[in-house]
């Protein structure tokens, strides 16, 4: 076929003149027809995460994604364009979650429940505004880290009972002293004092010293978000159900669902996640100690992989305050909310 503006030959399906712009006018039942016969397809193009116009692969048509956005569809023809940036081309390991839930009214309802959770927090939700939700795909680095803690910490119960047994057995010798002369209680309370003090300070006598040495070893699949755009919804301990990712395939996620590109590298994301699983351990060891006195992790790193994750983004208002929740498209998970503290 030729332009029906400036003559120059084009593809038969084409609905776009790369020459000059001008839209085409299929001919009659053609282009439908082939629009039905011919399978969309996904090209991949090199490009820069802030890229404002290019041209679509299939058509030569202009294609203006709107920031942040991976996977654009050309209107013309119908051509997937997926994004990817420089820092991402090499990557072998590209993943996707499915979305399990699709539905708003899901969304709200778990917002819900999250939002009323608490004494002090009844018909929290029915006073609280939406102002918007949507469903994007979100790219996350997950990084494998493999975490040892070694730290030591005062054994509370054996330092109680080393604490009960002396004071039952000096409580004992000071009413020995006291019957045996009227001043004599003095005595054995002030000997039972000083003996409770060294207890508490040095384990008391023969007790021996109730700090012990511990351990807490644990493996993470730690997402960091790809995006920095969206840095402030990075999860601080959250990990996505692995178990059912597949091969990255933009072309399953349903049409008009924004696919968001990435630009954090690797290498900053290896560095995010043992930061945050540092930040983990340290929590974890302080719940289950409350006197901790010396604590060390030492952590190793495997590839990571690039997954996109559906995600919805609610944003309310409380009587003037924002409020954010962020959940996990897949599992259905609260991955982090903000305002609702």
């Amino acid at each position: 076929m030729y332009c029906i503006k400036c003559g120059a030959e084009l593809p038969q399906d084409a609905k776009f003149c790369y020459k000059c712009g001008a839209a085409q006018v299929a001919q009659a039942g053609q282009g439908a027809q082939q629009e039905q016969q011919t399978p969309k397809q996904t090209r991949n193009v090199v490009a820069s995460a802030t890229v404002t116009e290019l041209k679509c692969p299939g058509c030569g048509a202009p294609i203006k994604p709107q920031f942040g956005e991976m996977v654009i569809t050309c209107e013309y023809c119908g051509t997937s364009v997926s994004l990817a940036g420089d820092g991402w081309k090499n990557i072998q390991n590209h993943t996707m979650l499915p979305i399990k839930l699709d539905q708003q009214d899901q969304v709200i309802s778990k917002i819900k429940d999250v939002m009323d959770r608490g004494l002090l927090r009844r018909h929290f939700a029915e006073e609280a505004k939406v102002e918007e939700i949507t469903l994007s795909i979100v790219p996350y680095w997950i990084v494998p880290v493999s975490a040892r803690s070694t730290y030591t910490a005062v054994d509370v119960y054996a330092q109680v009972g080393t604490i009960a047994t002396t004071a039952a057995l000096f409580g004992a010798m000071g009413g020995a002293f006291g019957g045996n002369s009227g001043r004599g209680g003095g005595v054995g309370t002030g000997l039972l004092e000083g003996t409770l003090i060294g207890s508490m300070v040095g384990g008391g006598m023969g007790g021996g010293n109730s700090t012990r040495a511990y351990s807490l070893n644990q493996n993470y699949q730690f997402p960091v978000v790809a995006m920095k755009a969206l840095d402030e919804y990075q999860p601080k301990n959250y990990e996505f159900q692995l178990d059912e990712r597949s091969l990255f395939d933009p072309n399953k996620f349903p049409k008009g669902v924004k696919v968001l590109n990435g630009d954090v590298s690797e290498d900053a994301a290896v560095y995010q996640a043992k930061t945050n699983v540092n930040q983990v351990q340290y929590t974890r060891v302080h719940k289950q100690h409350h006197m901790v006195q010396s604590l060390k992790t030492d952590m190793d790193t495997s590839d990571p992989e690039l997954m996109h994750v559906p995600v919805w983004f609610a944003r309310y208002d409380r009587k003037g305050k924002k409020i954010v929740v962020v959940i996990d498209g897949h599992s259905g998970g609260i991955i982090n909310d903000i305002g609702l503290d």
